[in-house]
């Protein structure tokens, strides 16, 4: 009697602790499963909508061969989070360069967009004369009226899934021209990039 009370009750944990196994596995299998599929990580991606020119003041210094130029450009831009939670990235600065000199930056701060957001953001970008003088190719280029310019962001930031935080950054960079006859933007050219 003992004994079969003993095997039936060694019966009953082997069957609990079987149980026990199987329904973790069957959970580990599960958060696998939704890792990598509806909580995979995906690339918050920037992009450029729309950039126009705000203010353009050109002035010729001919005795001195030189020039003064003062452009601001408005440039709409939106982050894209097509993640299941949210992105959350940190202070970062828009860069604006001329034939690879940094002539003017703007901060953009700390900010988060929810998951599946797409987040419009307005970033005016002005570029300082006073770095310009210096260099010798921007008389040439305003004189033909077109000056080349780059633009760079970069966004550093975390994306929370399953309580892991996964470290993001995505990066746009745009080559394009303003002509200072007419005061618009072309010969654009956007690149994009993220990590994970």
């Amino acid at each position: 009697m003992d004994v079969e009370k003993a095997n039936h009750s060694r019966n009953r944990t082997c069957c609990c602790i079987g149980t026990t196994i199987c329904i973790i596995i069957a959970i580990v299998i599960l958060i696998l499963i939704l890792a990598f599929t509806v909580f995979k990580p995906k690339r918050p991606v920037i992009s450029y909508n729309n950039m126009s020119v705000k203010d353009l003041d050109v002035s010729f210094d001919i005795t001195k061969f030189k020039v003064y130029l003062n452009v601001t450009l408005d440039v709409d831009l939106s982050v894209k989070n097509p993640n299941e939670a949210g992105f959350k990235y940190s202070d970062s600065t828009a860069f604006i360069n001329y034939r690879g000199q940094l002539v003017g930056e703007v901060p953009i701060p700390a900010d988060q967009i929810s998951a599946g957001e797409t987040k419009a953001m307005n970033v005016s970008l002005t570029l300082l004369a006073d770095r310009l003088l210096s260099n010798s190719d921007i008389y040439s280029d305003v004189k033909s009226g077109v000056v080349p310019l780059n633009s760079y962001i970069r966004l550093p930031g975390k994306v929370k899934i399953l309580g892991f935080k996964i470290h993001a950054v995505s990066t746009s960079s745009c080559d394009f021209s303003v002509y200072t006859s007419n005061r618009t933007i072309g010969d654009q050219s956007c690149q994009y990039k993220t990590k994970l």
